[in-house]
């Protein structure tokens, strides 16, 4: 089949990405708003659920990269594709129902596991579908496509949507679930890999997690994958996340920074540095070159941000479009680790590792904010950050090039 007639199932699987991202920034944005709907007014109480819930949707995508990831080599990626994109939009109906605290934690359990299978079916299927020399470019496109969703919400929320008895974040929640539904309807367009066809009947492995871990090798280049997107997640989930806090530390000037202009900016400058890094990948015919150039621009881009002072509130709005542009090695890093690993256990791998490293957010916090309260906002984020970026660089020099690597080669069970 070729290339043409195969590019209706990269804009699905686009499309499910962006709705994918608008659905886990959703959470977010709404979840003060939807906890002062169900009756939570204390504002202790309010941080306090606020950053629990995150943790039962971060739990619920640990648990899903790992379950979607096993069915997605057992299966099939189209079914693991069309099934996470089912369960997120369901659980976000649900969401906008709910009348207490413990219905809230369960539903986003839920919708956390749904969203944690769609970045890897995704990823994994274009690339077993387009020839090696343009696989770059679909990935590029469903990345970048991604990143919008969370502009989107952003903007979609800033709009007077109450309507029918329901109240804004209500609304919010139903217009992510519907999305997702609606993206059902384009399912009949979508091809499952032939390479997934020819091994899912041969008597060999498959979907084994810990058979990432019969060889040093194997497991050196995977926990490597996982490390290789740590700056990613320190960037948003600290950086941007507390950025009204170093924006005040920096003596800001110029009128108020809010932190929702922060997200947009930060998710535009995503949205850019993945189309630009996947390009790059492509016309250089390199992976690895690209990321390490990226790597070192955050570093830069994290240094500004932290140490200067006196910046007015629009160049540090540029300063966060800068950090999405720099951590906009995204689409690379999980094509990488897709290209990395036999057919038998690579959507297991394209699926765990985006999750772990967004998982690796909790841990990144908590030590960021631990450390914060002996040595200061700043000095705690640059060691932090320090460590996230020496990790990175590591990883990127253990693995190996995988630009234009044929992918039709299996792991084998071995423990040597």
């Amino acid at each position: 089949m070729n290339n043409r007639a195969l590019w209706p199932t990269v804009l699905v699987a686009s499309l499910g990405y962006f709705v994918d991202i608008f659905d886990l920034q959703l959470f977010n944005i709404v979840s003060k708003a939807s906890l002062q709907g169900i009756g939570i007014t204390d504002p202790a109480l309010l941080d306090q659920y606020d950053y629990t819930l995150f943790l039962w949707q971060m739990s619920g995508m640990l648990i899903g990269g790992l379950v979607w990831g096993i069915l997605g080599d057992i299966k099939g990626r189209r079914k693991i594709l069309m099934g996470s994109i089912l369960i997120y939009s369901l659980a976000n109906i649900a969401n906008a129902f709910v009348t207490d605290i413990h219905w809230y934690a369960i539903v986003r359990l839920i919708a956390g596991i749904g969203l944690a299978g769609e970045l890897g079916a995704a990823i994994t299927l274009v690339n077993e579908i387009l020839k090696k020399e343009s696989r770059g470019y679909g990935t590029m496109v469903i990345v970048t496509m991604g990143a919008l969703g969370a502009v989107a919400a952003v903007y979609i929320n800033k709009m007077n949507l109450a309507m029918f008895g329901l109240a804004q974040w209500q609304i919010m929640y139903i217009i992510g679930g519907l999305l997702g539904l609606l993206l059902l309807t384009l399912r009949a367009g979508t091809h499952e890999s032939q390479m997934f066809d020819e091994v899912k009947n041969k008597e060999v492995s498959k979907g084994n997690f810990f058979m990432l871990f019969a060889n040093r090798k194997r497991a050196v280049h995977y926990l490597a994958c996982i490390a290789l997107g740590l700056p990613v997640w320190f960037c948003v989930g600290v950086l941007v996340k507390f950025s009204g806090k170093f924006a005040s530390i920096g003596e800001a000037t110029g009128g108020t920074f809010e932190v929702g202009q922060a997200i947009v900016f930060t998710y535009l400058g995503l949205s850019a540095g993945d189309m630009m890094s996947s390009y790059l990948s492509q016309l250089f015919k390199r992976r690895k070159s690209i990321v390490i150039a990226y790597l070192v621009t955050c570093l830069a881009v994290i240094l500004i941000f932290l140490l200067g002072r006196g910046y007015s509130v629009s160049f540090y709005y540029f300063l966060c479009f800068l950090i999405g542009a720099a951590t906009g090695y995204w689409a690379l890093f999980v094509t990488i680790a897709s290209e990395t690993f036999g057919t038998n256990i690579r959507a297991t791998v394209t699926t765990t590792v985006p999750n772990f490293v967004r998982g690796a957010t909790v841990p990144i916090v908590l030590s960021f904010k631990g450390l914060a309260s002996s040595m200061g906002e700043v000095n705690a984020a640059l060691l932090v950050g320090g460590i996230c970026m020496l990790l990175s660089f590591l990883a990127i020099v253990v693995l190996p090039e995988t630009f234009g690597r044929d992918l039709q080669f299996m792991e084998e069970e071995n423990m040597h």
